[in-house]
Order: structure tokens, then C-alpha cells, then sequence
């Protein structure tokens, strides 16, 4: 039976081999050290980003103290808060969140639907001046979206969407006047359309040889290999009208027509003793967005690594 043990008794003795060793522990510890220090920078932004969350969540479950206190535990947990919110105001604190919703399906409906119609002759059918006209929309995000607040308030009275005539069709007409000025997403373009370069150009010209129409590749191919980038669009677009402010506060003439995080701001002059009402109204805010971003994580992530490959 050959000896087996030579060779590595040779190893052990070689000077080269006890140094490249060395040098691969060292590595390895350094590279230890380095994610230790990354992992630690990391969770301390994330406590510094989290803990006004925590906080605003500990002061609307206390019934009473301090609210400008830190504090990492509550004095006392009460329910107390959230049950004037939706009882002890004036502010009809369920039809700020029925506004929201109607708001949040329509915006998102209409805005997801023109971004991935106008994404795709940009990507996928030729013309004059299609880079051109993609990378002109594309500067426009360099401007921020209070540039166009004066043309936008004009277009819409003029568009006569706050006219009063009855109190459905008021509603719907108020309704449109928060979506129509942001249904036309450039980030939405942006996305649509770098996942739309991303899927093979043979399917597209297999389909055409077979005699389909434009409209008909966009539905039956585009859409669905383009899925989780729309679905990720679609997620950061709920945000967005759910988060809808600034717009409402200046359109809507009518406070019952208010979506609930603009509505929050009634709610503080309501509770103008009763800071932690307002803060119970913030928590629930909130809610609905975490559960959208747990329920979509895996769709969010995945459209938009899809549209940055693409």
C-alpha cells in the first residue's frame, strides 16, 4: 500500500505553503472584520431611520406624558388614541380612508396603463425621433413636481373638474382632479421601457410574421414578460397616491373629499390637546404601505433588477 502521508508532511515543512496559509487567515480575517463594520454601520443607519416610526408608535399607544420625551419603552399602552380617531373627531376619519382608496385604484389603474402603452412604440417600434422624443420626456425629471402646480391647477379648473353640480358627480369629478395630473409617469416610461428592450426582439418578429397586430404583441408578449417591473411600478405608484398631499391640500375645496395622510392635517387642528390622536392617525397611515411592501417584496425586487438589466 503507497504512502500517503509524504506528500502532506512535504506540505506541512514547505515554508511557501505555512505562508500562503497565513496570508489566507489574515485574509479571511480582515474580510471578517470588514463585514462586522459594514453590518454595524448598517444597522445603526437603520435604527437611526426606524426609530421615528418606533416613536411615533410608542407615543399613539401612551395615554398620557411627555410626547417630545425619547423613549424606548412606553410609560403605559392604551388603545385610547386610535379610538378617538375614528370616534372622537368631527373628521369623518372613514371616508378620508375610502378617498384614499378610490384615489390609490385610480391613480394607479390609469397611470400603469399609459406607461406601459407609451413605453412600448419607444422601445420597440421604429420611427424618426424616437430617441429623441424618449430622452426629451426623460429630462423632464430633472424638474420638481411643484414646477408645474400653477399649470396643472389651471388645466384642471379649466378642464371644469371642480365644478358643482351634484354631490356623485362632484365626487368623481374631484376624484380625477387629484389623479389625471400625475397619470403620465416619466419613471414609469423610464422603467416600462428598459424592460420592454430586455425581452427578445425574435418573439416580437415571430409574432409579426404571423400576422399580429401591434396592440395584440403589446398584450399577449409584452405584458406578460414585463409583469414584475408593472407590478413594481405599480407599488411605488400606491405609495405615491397614498402619500398624496401637497396636490390635495390645494385642489380639493371640499374636506370630506381629502385623502387620509392630507386629512391628517385636520385631524391636528381637531386634536390641538390631543397630540396623540394625531400620531395614532399617522400609524395608521402607515400600515396599509408596510403591507403592500411585505405582500410585493418579492414582485418589487424582481421588476426592478429586470429593468435595470433590461
Amino acid at each position: 500500500m503507497p504512502d500517503t502521508t509524504l506528500p502532506q508532511t512535504a506540505l506541512v515543512s514547505d515554508p511557501h505553503a505555512q505562508l500562503a496559509a497565513q496570508l489566507k487567515v489574515q485574509r479571511q480575517r480582515r474580510e471578517r472584520l470588514r463585514n462586522a463594520a459594514a453590518y454595524a454601520v448598517l444597522i445603526l443607519i437603520a435604527l437611526i431611520m426606524l426609530y421615528p416610526f418606533y416613536w411615533t408608535l410608542v407615543t399613539s399607544l401612551e395615554p398620557t406624558g411627555n410626547i417630545y420625551e425619547a423613549k424606548i419603552l412606553p410609560t403605559a399602552l392604551s388603545l385610547r388614541n386610535y379610538l378617538e380617531v375614528f370616534s372622537g373627531t368631527t373628521v369623518p376619519f372613514w371616508r378620508l380612508i375610502l378617498n384614499s382608496v378610490i384615489i390609490c385604484i385610480l391613480g394607479v389603474t390609469f397611470t400603469t396603463t399609459l406607461a406601459t402603452l407609451a413605453a412600448y412604440p419607444l422601445a420597440r417600434m421604429r420611427f424618426p425621433g424616437r430617441d429623441l422624443i424618449f430622452y426629451s420626456i426623460l429630462i423632464l425629471m430633472v424638474l420638481p413636481n411643484e414646477a408645474g402646480l400653477i399649470v396643472n391647477y389651471i388645466t384642471t379648473i379649466k378642464l371644469g373638474l371642480l365644478a358643482q353640480t351634484s354631490p356623485l358627480a362632484d365626487a368623481a369629478r374631484q376624484y380625477l382632479a387629484v389623479v389625471l395630473p400625475g397619470a403620465a409617469s416619466i419613471v414609469g416610461l423610464f422603467l416600462l421601457r428598459q424592460a420592454y428592450l430586455g425581452i427578445p426582439q425574435e418573439l416580437i418578429e415571430a409574432a409579426r410574421i404571423d400576422g399580429a397586430r401591434e396592440l395584440t404583441i403589446w398584450r399577449r408578449i409584452m405584458l406578460p414578460l414585463a409583469s414584475p417591473t408593472i407590478a413594481a411600478f405599480a407599488i411605488l405608484e400606491f405609495v405615491a397616491y397614498w402619500n398624496s398631499f401637497l396636490w390635495a391640500r390645494v385642489m380639493l375645496p371640499d374636506k370630506n373629499m381629502l385623502p387620509l395622510s392630507a386629512g391628517l392635517l385636520e385631524l391636528s387642528g381637531t386634536f390641538s390637546t390631543n397630540s396623540r390622536a394625531v400620531m395614532a392617525g399617522a400609524v395608521i397611515t402607515i400600515i396599509p404601505i408596510l403591507i403592500v411592501f411585505l405582500l410585493g417584496q418579492k414582485y418589487f425586487m424582481k421588476g426592478l433588477e429586470g429593468a435595470v438589466k433590461g
